[in-house]
């Protein structure tokens, strides 16, 4: 079965809703008040299946000039239209309107329906034919069949139909791959049930069960049950009218304009980068910085328009913009949108979403606009490289290029393979997997080599960093998992060496233990004569009338010429005396096989205070291996 949205439009009372009764059975018309004033003001739906398998949701939209908000959200995800014009009025102000609402908004096929044919001269449909393929040259209907019909007598309905089929027959179905949106088009509650939202399925497959958000309000729920057409269904695809039952959201917390998704797979935005039509009926033109109403798919909000390439925008022009919604909403790229203005309500323009996550852009900019005119375009490796090379040190994830270009996930993978092999960027991390350009990834080395240079300025006594501190080194904006990447790139290069947890430069001599300042031989001599029970660092600044740092500064170029040990971060020995320590412990050991804290502690006669942490150092040199509570030597 080929699931499409079939959608009407056109001026008020020209027998839209007669003729999808006509067609389907149904009348749309549920409201008291649509009864009793002879006009659609809500959306109505419908079901219709014709031979070979095509399956039509049908929407039928109202007419007025008033309610061109709920037509609006008709029109999203309609396949084919039905411009319905009356025979006996011809082409009216919301004909017009509704026509630019559609090619606005993405509907790229249909035909045109001749209403109450009944009513005029037959030498008149002629005269009336002639007139509309004028009105619809050069637009999306230019060579669409334009039927006389007759709700009333049923005279063209079977002509209608057949041309519905072939038009279904070559129209492409939504794609079912992805992850579901469901653009919420009316709510209302079923007693027993609770909370149901009807929508169409714009992309991907839902299912009972599956877990759900409703954006933009970031409620969480679960599909209790589906409809389609109005009759149970397991799930739901892309391209189907549905009921989604909700469990877990109540009816207060949902209206139309909302969107249900899969659970933390889409974010919402309140900027977006965009094509802007302008029509070339708007009245004037269209300035920096003017407030608009904004619709796209069922959602309706105030937007502020930043024309990024000029001042002003006549109508019949198009241009990139940037758009600041006063609410988030959710976007995705490729989504068609179009704006209004307020008072007098009339639709000016439109286009399409190019990057739903945009940064602030500077005004013509070009970096900006070959960014968006290669989205424009659908370059997917040119798009793919610019959004990485924008990202600049920040890099940009595979989930983030995806949403923001719109392009599918395998050729998005696709897309960035390729510019991998040819070193235009590089993957920092594995999962998630986020890029850097290659001039991003030459910026940090850089800034890393600089880094550790300074470092050696502002401490002379030192040969290296340590790789934690270098690590705090990149830039807030940056990933600090880059780091382990970027590092083993400046070894390969010769740049940096990394020993342990130390960075120095390639090619650095130590200093020699001749040249250790006064401070260095004095510490050296507290702990030789401290023995085993060595001072603290605090205490050895306080006994050489020194700083913390200035004493852990000298206890590490001790440390680099071997005459001392580094026990913990605040218990340095002398060299000579650890080692008398360790002998001890490998002859116990030796003769014994293993030994328990209280026997280390009776041979050495240390405390506490120093036995534990000697006994973790052992343990850290792979002289001893810890079992248990007790100490063995590790095999060589």
């Amino acid at each position: 079965m080929k699931h499409l949205i079939l959608g009407t439009a056109g001026h008020i009372d020209h027998g839209k809703t007669s003729l999808v009764k006509a067609l389907t059975g149904t009348d749309t018309d549920r409201l008291k008040e649509e009864k009793a004033r002879g006009i659609t003001i809500e959306l109505g739906f419908a079901h219709l299946e014709l031979p070979g398998g095509i399956e039509f949701g049908v929407v039928d939209v109202p007419g007025h000039e008033k309610f061109v908000r709920a037509m609006v959200a008709g029109v999203a995800g309609m396949d084919l239209v039905m411009l319905v014009i009356a025979a006996d009025e011809g082409i009216m102000p919301q004909t017009r309107e509704h026509l630019d609402i559609l090619r606005l908004l993405g509907v790229r096929a249909g035909l045109v329906a001749l209403t109450k044919s009944d009513m005029v001269e037959p030498d008149w449909l002629p005269l009336v034919q002639e007139e509309v393929r004028e009105f619809v040259a050069g637009t999306f209907l230019e060579t669409a069949p334009i039927i006389p019909v007759s709700s009333k007598t049923g005279a063209g309905l079977d002509e209608l139909k057949a041309a519905l089929a072939l038009l279904a027959e070559a129209a492409a179905e939504k794609k079912r791959d992805g992850a579901f949106r469901l653009p919420v088009d009316r709510v209302f509650t079923v007693a027993g049930f609770g909370t149901v939202v009807t929508g169409t399925l714009l992309a991907g497959e839902i299912r009972i069960g599956d877990e759900l958000e409703l954006l933009p309000k970031g409620i969480g729920g679960r599909v209790r049950g589906i409809q389609a057409h109005g009759s149970k269904a397991d799930s739901g695809q892309a391209g189907q009218r549905l009921a989604v039952n909700l469990q877990g959201i109540d009816l207060d917390q949902v209206q139309r304009g909302d969107v249900v998704v899969p659970a933390n797979v889409f974010r919402t935005t309140r900027r977006v980068d965009v094509r802007l039509d302008h029509l070339t009926a708007a009245p004037r033109d269209l300035k920096h910085r003017s407030n608009v109403r904004f619709h796209t798919g069922t959602s309706e909000v105030t937007a502020q328009v930043l024309l990024l390439e000029r001042s002003s925008l006549p109508p019949g022009e198009t241009a990139y913009a940037q758009l600041r919604l006063a609410e988030p909403l959710l976007l995705v790229s490729g989504d068609p949108y179009l704006i209004r203005t307020a008072s007098p309500a009339a639709t000016i323009g439109g286009g399409i979403v190019l990057d739903p996550f945009p940064p602030a852009r500077r005004r013509r900019s070009d970096e900006a606009l070959k960014l968006l005119a290669a989205l424009d375009a659908a370059e997917h490796q040119h798009t793919c490289g610019l959004i990485v090379a924008h990202a600049l040190l920040s890099g940009v994830s595979l989930e983030e290029i995806v949403l923001r270009s719109g392009i599918p996930r395998k050729q998005a993978e696709s897309a960035l393979q390729g510019l991998l092999s040819i070193g235009e960027i590089v993957q920092m991390t594995r999962e998630p997997r986020i890029f850097l350009s290659k001039t991003a990834v030459g910026t940090l080395k850089q800034l890393l080599v600089d880094e550790l240079a300074g470092y050696l300025a502002a401490n002379p006594l030192k040969d290296g960093i340590n790789k934690e501190e270098l690590k705090t080194r990149l830039p807030k904006r940056s990933d600090q998992r880059f780091f382990v990447p970027l590092l083993g790139e400046l070894e390969k290069e010769g740049r940096l060496a990394a020993e342990r947890e130390l960075v120095r430069p390639v090619g650095v001599t130590k200093p020699a233990t001749t040249q250790a300042p006064a401070l260095a031989g004095r510490l050296g001599r507290l702990l030789a004569e401290s023995g085993s029970e060595p001072p603290t660092i605090k205490e050895l600044a306080e006994a050489s009338s020194s700083s913390e740092k200035q004493v852990r500064d000298h206890l590490a170029l001790l440390v680099r010429e071997g005459t001392v040990s580094r026990v913990s971060a605040d218990i340095f020995y002398d060299s000579a005396a650890l080692d008398a320590i360790r002998q001890k412990l490998v002859a116990f050991l030796q003769a014994n096989g293993e030994i328990i804290p209280a026997e280390f502690r009776e041979l050495s006669g240390l405390s506490r205070k120093f036995m534990i942490p000697l006994l973790e150092c052992f343990d850290n040199e792979k002289l001893t291996i810890r079992v248990g509570d007790k100490r063995v030597l590790r095999k060589r």
